[in-house]
């Protein structure tokens, strides 16, 4: 059952974004509001229409108004789930007229899922309800608590700090931090007024604690209406005075029916190295999968990607006929570290594979720091991040997707490590 509940006060759009290379640190304005987020590349796109989401209707689809071209048959619709533990969990569902995607702004502006038709990106996780941050206890089992609420296609893993839990300087860490279960505020939604008429959802995610963290999330996840992707524009601001540490791995996740025996991770590797001993005993067939195999473990591994002229690079998914996959460009200026997480499990305890772009790999901090893979933004200032997603829907999207992959790495051979990029090892999983 679900009922209307109020989201947050629709906020006025800008502009019109690219994906740019970006950079690391910049001044920014103080206070940021929507009207001067920074960003790279931005290009005058006429004053957006924007929805007052306390004025619509729960479950009533938001479409295009007067002024947009018949064709432009897109909608927006707001949910709030009951029952369990999702009660009280919003949803910001978008439907471009080619796919749909659905948006949680109560954990963190994650992305549950992005469907094509019969194809639909995300995963089928234990976790079957879209949990609802008071129920998550992050120092459950150790400090595996967050994986109470696993079960997004992109879920931030930041922003303090990310990867394994253990302590850090006298301070338990827990598993990839907290972003991914603050409640997103300032939410907005807002359609450019100008072609190609790009949809956006905005929101705001503060990680704040006295003495320990002040940083804000701007986040943007938009699509153009009757195209195949969505982007992700992320801006994170330092609020402190001093300079703080700072760590993001965007965890994106694969299941069915991508993900199958025989499917390939196909990158532009530059370096390549496992995490453990327990994945290097496998590491010649790091871009192969499994089907579904009982104790089966994790295996990750660590690398660093080529990028193209404008410092872009892209990776992809594709199932073992190469007749579909999803694809993923980012910029490698700000996520200069890739992990690939391969858990192929059983299909009733999680079978996934995680392609994930960050600013480090999912060591403890502690050992990330030692190895010079823990950046920092001085005093407000921010630092961007830009991600595209695209559904492959068909086999010449596939091919189309996987040459530009190819003409990134032209011809470079990968440089392959048996060692974890790690000073101590890592204990074999039991």
């Amino acid at each position: 059952m679900r009922i209307t509940l109020p989201l947050f006060i629709c906020m006025l759009a800008l502009t019109a974004m690219v994906p740019t290379s970006a950079v690391a640190q910049e001044p920014a304005t103080d206070p940021l509001t929507w009207d001067d987020v920074p960003r790279e590349g931005q290009r005058p796109n006429g004053a957006p229409f924007t929805f007052d989401l306390q004025t619509e209707t729960d479950g009533v689809p938001l479409k295009p108004r007067s002024g947009f071209p018949a064709d432009h048959n897109w909608w927006v619709l707001k949910q709030t789930l009951h029952g369990g533990m999702q009660e009280g969990v919003q949803l910001i569902e978008v439907n471009n007229g080619a796919i749909r995607f659905t948006i949680i702004p109560t954990r963190g502006m994650s992305i549950y899922n992005v469907v094509s038709g019969d194809l639909e990106l995300g995963w089928q996780s234990p976790v079957k309800q879209m949990v609802h941050p008071q129920h998550i206890d992050l120092n459950d089992h150790g400090g595996l608590g967050w994986l109470t609420g696993f079960n997004e296609l992109m879920v931030r893993c930041g922003v303090a700090f990310a990867g394994h839990p253990g302590e850090d300087d006298g301070k338990m860490l827990t598993l990839h931090g907290r972003i991914g279960n603050i409640p997103a505020h300032d939410v907005s939604v807002a359609v450019d007024s100008k072609p190609p008429h790009r949809i956006r959802v905005r929101g705001k995610v503060s990680e704040r604690m006295f003495k320990f963290s002040q940083f804000d999330l701007w986040t943007e996840v938009s699509t153009v209406p009757g195209s195949h992707s969505i982007q992700i524009n992320d801006l994170l601001v330092n609020k402190s005075e001093y300079s703080q540490e700072y760590q993001v791995i965007y965890h994106t996740n694969f299941g069915r029916p991508l993900l199958e025996k025989g499917a390939t991770f196909v990158a532009p590797i530059k370096t390549l190295a496992p995490f453990d001993a327990y994945a290097a005993k496998d590491l010649s067939t790091y871009a192969t999968y499994l089907g579904p195999t009982r104790d089966y473990g994790e295996q990750v591994y660590c690398a660093r990607l080529h990028s193209n002229a404008t410092g872009q690079t892209a990776v992809m998914l594709k199932n073992a006929d190469g007749s579909q996959g999803a694809g993923i460009q980012y910029a490698t200026g700000t996520l200069p570290y890739f992990t690939l997480w391969k858990n192929t499990d059983t299909e009733a305890d999680g079978y996934v594979t995680g392609l994930e772009p960050g600013t480090g790999y999912p060591y403890n901090r502690s050992v990330e720091r030692v190895e010079g893979r823990v950046p920092k933004l001085a005093a407000d200032q921010h630092v961007r991040f830009a991600l595209d997603i695209e559904v492959l829907k068909d086999r010449a999207a596939v091919e189309n997707f996987e040459q530009r992959v190819k003409s990134i790495q032209a011809n470079r051979q990968p440089s392959v490590s048996q060692n974890p990029p790690r000073t101590e090892q890592e204990e074999t999983p039991k």
